[in-house]
């Protein structure tokens, strides 16, 4: 697991890890079209290698933490106290019409941390609270649209506490048996938050 950096937002200065070889893509014009509250939208017009120029379109909104929690069965009242089980939450997305079943997840608040926002978000929308939170791993999400930054948490130790919903969450708690979580998250409407957490999670042996 990495340790917590500081959460990294788009900075059009800032020089690539690795920058093309004989071209540095310029970008002769930036501009935003609209902003939301919750995201900005707008584009960089960009010299291409060819000698052309494109208009790429981009929204920029905050970091998000998705939280891998597990309790022991006999925590979440399960009958099977032996194994553990992952807390998710089922709620209806308008944007694409659906009921999904997803891993807790949430918007990294000023001033916070992935592990901060974790914590918060998983005792807001779930009502465990975590004895201890750690970083999995942070990465860009969709790169060709989205300047957008997220952060998956591991939260183990829960114990049950009061929920706290935002006033557009409607949503109810649910666990899964660690051993059916991937089977279950690959079922349609998948997410692809909730898939990648539980992969990176098991890759570092968590799950």
């Amino acid at each position: 697991m990495t340790d917590d950096p500081t959460i990294r937002r788009f900075d059009p200065d800032r020089h690539p890890v690795r920058e093309p070889a004989d071209f540095d893509w310029p970008v002769l014009e930036s501009a935003i079209e609209y902003e939301t509250g919750w995201y900005t939208g707008g584009y960089d017009r960009v010299g291409q290698p060819d000698g052309s120029e494109k208009r790429y379109y981009w929204a920029d909104l905050p970091a998000a933490a998705v939280i891998v929690a597990v309790a022991p069965g006999h925590v979440v009242g399960d009958a099977a106290a032996d194994e553990d089980h992952l807390v998710m939450v089922d709620q209806y997305r308008p944007t694409i019409q659906e009921q999904c079943l997803e891993l807790p997840a949430g918007i990294v608040e000023d001033g916070e941390s992935y592990t901060d926002a974790g914590r918060r978000e998983l005792r807001e929308e779930t009502g465990f609270d975590a004895a201890g939170v750690s970083l999995i791993e942070e990465f860009w999400c969709s790169t060709g649209v989205l300047r957008h930054r997220r952060g998956i948490v591991f939260a183990e130790g829960l114990e049950p506490t009061d929920a706290d919903l935002d006033d557009n969450e409607f949503l109810t708690v649910t666990t899964v048996p660690v051993s059916e979580a991937l089977d279950v998250a690959r079922q349609e409407p998948s997410n692809d938050a909730t898939i990648e957490g539980i992969l990176l999670a098991q890759a570092e042996g968590l799950l």
